[in-house]
């Protein structure tokens, strides 16, 4: 059937295909291709809002038109040969072993040299200069933030203000264990946000202190590992205002998923109010570890402070995932005594484990991530909470001498 229609076609034209035709569709064709590539970003990068971000959507683009130019002319050539010199017309199969002559020699070297100058030319020398810009991270920095990956969170501290907190996943567990309805930003929302100026140079510093970890924000075209003993770096720079959404880009354990970053970018003058709202609520912070808190204060307190850093690996209930992560409820090292009789603290006790950790395990240490109220706080309510009765406490300014 197919060849009596082309039987057809050739007694019309002569046995031409109407070239004339061809380049005017594929032209329009092309045309059209940035346009789809950058209609609302539905169908390609998310909306690119720093330089590198920007430069990184050209180049895809530049590559996706320069792949579609040459699949659509490699095969138009070929389907052409294919009807134009089929056998059904006449023609017959040439019979060569190899290129001998010059012309075959010429038809040889000719696409391998038109290869090379778009690898090498038209795709390699964007790719190497973008490359160069991505990692030049201290010309022109006008801050610096140290991003810190730990299992299942982040760390941010800006080294010149003095400014470092926590930043853990927000979404209620109700909706990961599917007792509510997921909303709007399901495991992509954080208690504390970074907060960056627009149009200021920041070089990022990222490490980790148990396995490696991946800070990536889409819309600013950064993906970097944080590998524990390593200090590597990148660059930002946001050009527009808003709240831009990221994750942990690395399998880094059992709550990999719940690891969202959170950038809110805002004028020069609302993050330097910002930034002395937060040396302000660190200094309160620091302050309250030379009161004397109450036993329900304290275990108020640090309900709050074990559902954001804890709940992960002991379970909200406290009975942990054996053997990777040992049940609190009833465990023998929170029923030991809290401190040796001297003050001090006892080797592989419930406050040793929480403040130092233990090497080997999943058990981190807290010492410089948690303050003294806030360690003060879990460790009082681990002792009271999850059928443990041990009726003691520990008071912030205990914490702050054992430091």
């Amino acid at each position: 059937m197919a060849s009596r229609v082309f039987q057809k076609h050739n007694e019309k034209t002569g046995g031409e295909l109407p070239a004339n035709r061809l380049p005017r569709r594929l032209f329009a064709a092309f045309a059209l291709l940035p346009c789809i590539a950058s209609a609302e970003y539905k169908f390609n990068f998310p909306e690119p809002v720093t330089p590198i971000a920007r430069e990184t959507l050209h180049i895809h683009n530049e590559f996706m038109l320069i792949i579609t130019i040459l699949f659509v002319v490699v095969f138009a050539i070929m389907i052409y040969s294919m009807i134009r010199h089929r056998k059904s017309v006449g023609h017959q199969p040439a019979k060569f072993t190899g290129p001998t002559g010059k012309l075959q020699w010429f038809w040889a070297l000719v696409p391998f040299a038109i290869l090379l100058f778009i690898d090498f030319i038209l795709m390699g020398i964007p790719a190497v200069q973008a490359i160069i810009t991505m990692e030049d991270t201290k010309t022109r920095a006008d801050m610096v933030l140290k991003v810190t990956g730990m299992q299942w969170k982040w760390q941010y501290e800006y080294p010149e203000a003095g400014v470092k907190f926590i930043s853990t996943l927000s979404t209620p567990r109700d909706q990961i264990s599917n007792a509510e309805s997921k909303g709007e930003n399901y495991l992509l929302e954080v208690d504390n946000p970074v907060v960056l100026p627009v149009g200021k140079k920041v070089r990022v510093l990222l490490t980790s202190t148990d396995v490696i970890h991946t800070w990536w924000v889409p819309q600013f075209g950064v993906k970097r590992d944080a590998v524990p003993g390593f200090l590597r770096e990148t660059w930002v720079l946001i050009e527009k205002p808003g709240i831009y959404r990221g994750q942990c880009a690395e399998l880094c354990g059992k709550d990999h998923g719940f690891m969202p970053v959170v950038v809110h970018a805002v004028p020069e003058p609302e993050y330097l109010a910002w930034l002395e709202a937060k040396k302000a609520e660190a200094k309160a912070a620091a302050g309250g570890a030379d009161r004397t808190w109450s036993s329900d204060e304290l275990i108020a307190s640090g309900k709050e402070v074990y559902e954001k850093q804890c709940a992960s690996c002991h379970q909200p209930n406290g009975q942990g995932l054996p053997p990777a992560f040992p049940a609190l409820a009833g465990s023998p090292i929170i029923k030991g005594p809290l401190l040796g009789k001297d003050g001090k603290i006892l080797k592989d006790s419930h406050v040793d484990r929480v403040i130092n950790g233990k090497a080997g395990t999943a058990m981190q240490a807290f010492r410089n991530t948690l303050s003294d109220v806030e360690l003060a706080a879990v460790i009082t309510y681990e002792r009271n909470s999850f059928g443990n009765r041990q009726g003691d406490m520990i008071q912030p300014a205990q914490i702050k001498a054992l430091r």
